[in-house]
């Protein structure tokens, strides 16, 4: 019953990153078919009794996201999700949504009935280019115009048990352990009619449909890394099979592609305004992604992230995850990536302490001494001062 729980309040998985190529299907699929629900008038108000209730069950559940402290706050990061979501669904219809940014690696969004938007800060760093944060945002505002949370509650009261429906009845049906969860069980129907409603909206608002297919390609490659990593079987050939309540991410990709090829030339990635946006809060979500300690998926996030944008933060990154995994050849390779970060004009002093003390474990101790110094040089309010000023054998 508690899995359940969590599956009824499980956030919408979205989109983020090119690093495959597109996985084959077994035939051509067609585009879902146009939507079938109505969307709803904005402002809303809940219709009956079930859905003024399932909205009250919400309502809860934001107080408690409102005081975790998950949350991030930032009215900077804050202005700029919803200047994108604005753009994406139009000025009057964002206003009904209330958005929160959770500090999670689970790359998650999703948005509740009552009008409730959470984005997990996983899903901020899988995603490189503002278009595919818009894709994010359209599809779950979709999930919220056609009332699919509603429509999936009843399905769930008409064919599950009494025992069931008992315990969704309740403050139990939403109770929340974290800030992680959300709702995003629909059916495969619901989804892809959330994915056509977003691509269309995405259109619309001018920005890139190439974008879409980008982070599902990723979560499969790195669904695959861990998988080899760990020598158990990737979740791909489950999710091929597409008997949970998504597509299949194969069957998504072909659908976003062929109506991405569609599209005149000259649409919109916004990656810049994502990057800028995002600069402050990255190094901090890397950091977040390499304590998961998933060294196959965080490599291919890694490397794909700094593939497309160049940042040297990444190259830090992946250095740092190459220094945390202390595998045979790791600290070479990671001596090699903070190198890398270094020649760059703007590289982040962090460049220098990572590869200082790689060169230590390695021991080229004058090397690794003299890179300590740079980096402390570079930032004298650095909080490890003490620490690094005692590995090279002076005063803080």
């Amino acid at each position: 019953m508690r899995a359940f729980r969590h599956r009824l309040i499980c956030l919408a998985c979205a989109t983020a990153a090119v690093v495959q190529p597109v996985y084959a299907t077994t035939a051509p699929l067609a585009p879902p078919a146009p939507a079938t629900t109505p969307t709803v008038a904005i402002p809303y108000s809940p219709e009956g009794t079930e859905e003024q209730g399932l909205w009250m069950e919400m309502d809860e559940v934001e107080r408690r996201i409102r005081n975790s402290p998950q949350l991030i706050t930032d009215p900077a990061l804050q202005a700029y999700i919803r200047s994108v979501l604005c753009r994406t669904v139009g000025e009057t219809r964002c206003g009904a949504a209330r958005i929160y940014i959770a500090r999670t690696t689970e790359p998650n969004a999703s948005m509740a009935p009552n009008g409730m938007m959470l984005i997990n800060s996983g899903m901020l760093l899988h995603i490189t280019s503002e278009a595919q944060l818009a894709a994010v945002l359209g599809h779950e505002f979709a999930h919220y115009e056609h009332r699919h949370a509603l429509l999936w509650f009843r399905e769930v009261k008409k064919k599950g048990s009494a025992a069931l429906w008992l315990a969704m009845t309740g403050i139990g049906l939403l109770a929340v352990g974290s800030v992680t969860s959300g709702l995003s069980n629909y059916s495969r129907d619901m989804e892809r009619e959330a994915d056509m409603d977003g691509l269309t909206r995405l259109a619309s608002a001018g920005y890139a449909l190439s974008e879409v297919s980008a982070p599902w390609k990723l979560f499969r490659a790195e669904w695959d890394a861990t998988a080899v990593e760990r020598k158990r079987k990737s979740r791909t050939l489950k999710d091929d099979k597409a008997d949970g309540s998504h597509p299949a991410l194969s069957e998504r990709i072909a659908y976003s592609e062929a109506e991405a090829a569609k599209q005149a030339p000259g649409a919109e990635t916004g990656k810049d305004r994502y990057q800028a946006a995002l600069a402050s809060w990255m190094p901090g979500f890397l950091e977040d992604q390499i304590k998961l300690n998933d060294f196959g998926a965080s490599d291919v996030l890694i490397a794909a992230l700094a593939e497309r944008t160049g940042s040297p933060a990444l190259l830090v990154a992946r250095g740092d995850l190459y220094r945390s995994h202390a595998q045979p050849g790791d600290f070479e390779k990671a001596d090699a990536f903070y190198s890398a970060a270094a020649t760059s004009p703007d590289a982040p002093p962090q460049a220098w302490r990572g590869r200082g003390l790689v060169r230590l474990k390695l021991g080229q101790v004058e090397q690794g001494k003299a890179d300590l110094r740079d980096y402390l040089k570079r930032t004298p309010d650095a909080p490890d001062r003490a620490m690094m000023a005692m590995m090279i054998g002076e005063t803080p």
